[in-house]
């Protein structure tokens, strides 16, 4: 064999294949379930199904990954902090002693994989107390 063959594909076939390509790995694992639930089709043993991404081509923009899960931390507490260590009581359920402590050792994470809103009213609740907060 000096050239490899050249294979053509119906449109309805490329465009199917397009579809699977640009799944999103949650609508990928749903279509391996529905695959296997309804039609009996597995992956074969030992391996699991691989997906490549789209390949960058003209015009193809990389996928931004939105982030859904936020970290509130506390970076100082300036100047009162006793109102930090109250709000900080609060937001944690912690006792009052083991507050005080976390304050006193900011940098300090509060609150972990929480939500966008949440996180921006754990911030602003902090700031008003006068602390330094970072959402990461």
């Amino acid at each position: 064999m000096s050239e490899a063959a050249t294979l053509n594909f119906s449109d309805e076939i490329v465009e199917f294949a397009d579809k699977i390509a640009g799944l999103t790995l949650k609508q990928a694992k749903e279509l391996s379930d529905c695959l296997k639930d309804k039609y009996g089709i597995e992956p074969a043993a030992g391996g699991a199904v691989m997906m490549a991404g789209p390949m960058m081509g003209a015009g193809a923009a990389p996928e931004v990954v939105e982030q859904t899960e936020f970290d509130v931390v506390l970076t100082g507490f300036g100047d009162k902090k006793l109102n930090v260590v109250k709000v900080v009581k609060n937001i944690t359920g912690a006792s009052l002693m083991d507050s005080k402590k976390l304050v006193e050792a900011a940098p300090a994470t509060l609150k972990q994989g929480i939500s966008k809103a949440e996180a921006e009213k754990l911030k602003a609740e902090l700031e008003e107390a006068g602390a330094s907060v970072e959402i990461k």
